[in-house]
């Protein structure tokens, strides 16, 4: 049988702490095997290979949600991969960025620290310009057009609120949203950005509801997803079930009859149509501006997850 070592014998085996392993324990990153009669971990060399890789991965940044993801095999390998890399790009051109400030800075002698302060406030862009970028580049793409102007402010909420609004940024949330800026000068991000729409031109035709109320039963069940995303449910319970169902009222219009199922078909349709390059590279950006939107990245996900195993059990009884 599998040698067990206990947690002791772990943290030297693998240069890790007995801390950082009870850590994994109880965030549900790494259980151990078993148990010893006392109560203490046992673990198995499945379980040091498991450690080893998980401090592998938090050497290359790994955040412990994508390992716990990854290891889940709710990631894919080659999405984590491609995610870490164009983070790490973007900490590589903020570093060069800085360099460079701090490199002009240096010939400014006993003045280096207002200029260090004057260059940076003029590189970083405030929260009204952000938003006049934005409005400026949605009138010239044409983005909302066919959708009704009291639409915009519910469709935009998220958006503005954790990126465009956001207060002032780093020099790597700076550098994602230079980045993010080049991004909407992209004629394929935008023409991606107009697939995505068809979904609410759907909603707005003949909506259940106003713009406003629609706007607040939407802040509502995300603030619902973001609970079940931290509580860690699962895509069948019926926490993430109900609020799939919510979902589906808020996301069909009037004339749909059974607003489950169009629901199910249209939103399978609409997530895969966000999975094109250039619209992950912009969630990863905005990821990067707002932790804020991370969450509301992650419980979306979750959303997808539980729309999936609905769709799954649909077509087990037909």
């Amino acid at each position: 049988m599998d040698k067990k070592y206990p947690i002791g014998e772990v943290a030297k085996l693998t240069g890790s702490t007995v801390k950082t392993i009870r850590y994994y324990d109880e965030i549900g990153l790494l259980k151990p095997t078993a148990y010893t009669e006392g109560g203490h971990r046992l673990y198995s060399s499945d379980d040091i290979w498991r450690l080893e890789l998980i401090a592998t991965l938090r050497y290359l940044n790994f955040g412990i949600d994508e390992i716990h993801q990854l290891m889940a095999g709710e990631l894919t390998v080659e999405k984590a991969l491609a995610w870490q890399i164009e983070s790490l790009e973007i900490q590589a051109n903020t570093l060069v960025n800085m360099i460079a400030i701090l490199r002009q800075a240096e010939a400014h002698g006993e003045d280096s620290l207002r200029y260090i302060h004057d260059l940076v406030n003029a590189r970083t862009v405030n929260a009204e310009n952000r938003r006049q970028f934005i409005t400026d580049k949605v009138e010239e793409a044409h983005l909302f057009e066919g959708i009704l102007s009291e639409w915009r402010d519910p469709l935009l909420y998220y958006f503005n609120k954790f990126v465009v609004d956001h207060p002032k940024t780093s020099a790597k949330q700076a550098a994602a949203w230079k980045e993010l800026q080049e991004l909407l000068n992209d004629p394929q991000f935008i023409a991606d950005l107009k697939r995505v729409e068809l979904l609410f031109l759907r909603i707005v035709q003949r909506p259940r509801y106003n713009a406003a109320t629609w706007g607040n039963k939407l802040k509502h069940i995300q603030e619902r997803l973001d609970s079940a995303w931290r509580n860690k449910c699962a895509a069948d319970s019926k926490t993430v079930q109900s609020i799939v169902e919510d979902m589906a009222l808020l996301y069909t219009n009037s004339d749909q009859l059974n607003p489950n199922e169009d629901f199910i078909q249209h939103y399978v349709e609409y997530f895969e149509s966000t999975q094109t390059k250039p619209l992950e590279r912009c969630n990863t950006l905005c990821a990067i501006i707002s932790p804020q939107y991370h969450q509301l990245y992650k419980g979306n996900l979750l959303l997808y997850q539980g729309i999936q195993w609905r769709l799954g059990q649909n077509k087990r009884f037909m």
